[in-house]
């Protein structure tokens, strides 16, 4: 995975799963898309902190919509659409649709 774009509140990666990428039954394996989502999610929570502040995942829902395919190269996008005090929820789609809460990290 590649990234793309880069805003505030915005990350977009071009993620293509190959062979190192396939599961059991010689598909690609929904854990690439897992990884793919967390990060663009991640990244995009990212963005909206201030410097010094870290993140963490608390937990990632992912919706597997459509089969992935080997060496297609997808867009995966990675929105904010809320940002709290010490939680910050985000979306992100990639023949799949997921959503991730992350946990702020302040040093004391």
């Amino acid at each position: 995975m590649d990234p793309d774009l880069v805003e505030e509140g915005q990350v977009v990666f071009l993620a293509t799963a190959d062979e190192r990428h396939t599961n059991p039954m010689g598909g690609v394996h929904g854990g690439s898309a897992a990884t793919v989502l967390d990060s663009v999610t991640g990244c995009a929570t990212h963005t909206m902190l201030e410097a010094g502040e870290s993140y963490g995942t608390t937990d990632l829902n992912i919706k597997m919509c459509r089969l992935l395919s080997f060496n297609n190269t997808l867009r995966v996008e990675g929105q904010v659409i809320n940002t709290g005090h010490n939680l910050v929820i985000t979306d992100g789609r990639l023949y799949a649709h997921a959503t991730a809460n992350c946990m702020v990290i302040r040093e004391s």
